[in-house]
């Protein structure tokens, strides 16, 4: 392992152990959009091209619309209409914050590097990790975001206290 992956290890420790560094930028819109401080929903990724290219794809100002207060980035011009068509096909569940996150009953900013479509819908987690736990076991995760996604929509990141995700009945 080179230094730089040692630094990289020790500061998502940091991370795993300080929920407030988590929640990412302080946002409260309808959907709990994660943006960065440009404003950029998914950190300016083509939330399309999930779909059609199974990949992140970096959008361009070029193309890019507001939708829920804040500005999605497309990779072209197509990927821009179809995404004007119908933005709850595209757009990420729970305002792409970490999927596992709101099971844990936190907003946590999705990283679109780590995603997953499960049934039609987008879904971003935090890191590798996380991802691979949310992906074990979606059904069970998805089931107690489901229920933890009203209750927390509209609250900011910081507002909230992650709890540990428990079964739904």
């Amino acid at each position: 392992m080179n230094v730089r992956n040692i630094f990289q290890t020790a500061v998502l420790s940091l991370l795993l152990l300080v929920p407030s560094a988590w929640a990412g930028p302080e946002t409260n819109t309808s959907l709990g959009v994660t943006i960065k401080g440009s404003g950029l929903a998914v950190h300016g990724y083509d939330v399309v091209a999930y779909f059609t290219e199974h990949r992140p794809v970096k959008g361009s100002s070029s193309y890019s619309m507001e939708y829920e207060d804040a500005t999605y980035r497309f990779s072209s011009l197509e990927n821009m209409k179809r995404f004007k068509e119908n933005p709850e096909k595209y757009a990420p569940r729970y305002g792409g914050y970490c999927a596992f996150g709101v099971a844990e009953g936190a907003k946590f900013d999705g990283d679109p590097y780590y995603w997953t479509i499960h049934e039609g819908k987008l879904y971003l987690n935090l890191n590798g990790d996380v991802y691979m736990t949310w992906n074990e076991k979606i059904p069970h995760y998805l089931d107690i975001s489901e229920h933890n996604w009203p209750k927390i929509a509209d609250k900011k990141p910081g507002e909230l206290t992650p709890t540990k995700p428990r079964k739904i009945k």
